[in-house]
């Protein structure tokens, strides 16, 4: 009886984890996202004004610098305030336990019996969980955390720049290589593809609609794009660029 028990509760932690690794991707994919529309809407922008490739790339390459260091920087600190709560959380968990264990091997019961377990398997469950490792116990049952697993505030940003520099580069290399009759148009169209495709990816991931989640974001894209650029190209048309 015991082993079934305790078996039955080992899916919710590979369960728990499969759902942040997919949360990664997804969050890797939207940075990608973001690198792309961004980047986009800038060199675009500058094309409106100027057909030279020095202000193209120059604008290029800060739009994307300063893009993946935002990303970075805003994941850091989201990310930092997430492990800081887990961190704290863990710390009053391990006070708890060496302060009145008996009441949290009592709280330990009762969130097994909770979960429609008998009062003895429960117990018996509580106690071998006990023995093994109570902190762990507590932390997974209790909020779900695992005190290995606290999320690195540093893997963060690096993910999230990483990411959305990968995306970047595509409107960038697409905007400076194609030739200058047709790379305005180029670009639009290869940005409009990449986003179709992290569009289909990301909602792939989620479960969610893929076809509709790309219209969204080429719709979206191609909004940004042609705003950018009919403002540059209104920019460059009065001499105020």
């Amino acid at each position: 009886m015991t082993t079934e028990s305790t078996t039955h509760l080992h899916p919710e932690p590979q369960g728990a984890d499969i759902a942040a690794k997919l949360n990664w991707l997804r969050a890797g994919v939207l940075g990608a996202n973001d690198g792309i529309v961004s980047v986009a809407a800038v060199v675009v922008g500058v094309a409106g004004v100027t057909t030279s490739n020095g202000p193209i790339l120059a604008a290029g390459l800060a739009a994307l610098a300063g893009g993946a260091i935002s990303m970075a920087l805003g994941e850091y600190v989201s990310v930092s305030s997430q492990s800081d709560s887990q961190r704290h959380l863990i710390a009053k968990e391990r006070e708890e336990l060496r302060d009145q264990p008996e009441a949290e091997f009592g709280e330990l019961v009762a969130m097994y019996r909770h979960k429609g377990l008998s009062r003895e398997t429960a117990t018996k469950v509580a106690e071998e969980l006990t023995e093994k490792d109570a902190l762990r116990a507590h932390l997974d049952i209790e909020l779900n955390i695992d005190p290995d697993e606290v999320v690195s505030p540093w893997h963060a940003a690096l993910a999230s720049a990483v990411s959305f520099l990968c995306g970047a580069v595509l409107p960038l290399l697409s905007i400076l290589f194609f030739p200058e009759s047709m790379r305005v148009w180029l670009t639009f169209i290869v940005v409009l593809v990449a986003l179709a495709l992290t569009g289909a990816l990301g909602a792939w991931i989620g479960g969610g609609s893929r076809t509709r989640a790309s219209v969204r974001v080429i719709i979206g894209g191609a909004i940004a794009l042609a705003t950018t650029y009919a403002l540059g190209s209104l920019l460059g048309t009065t001499g105020v660029a």
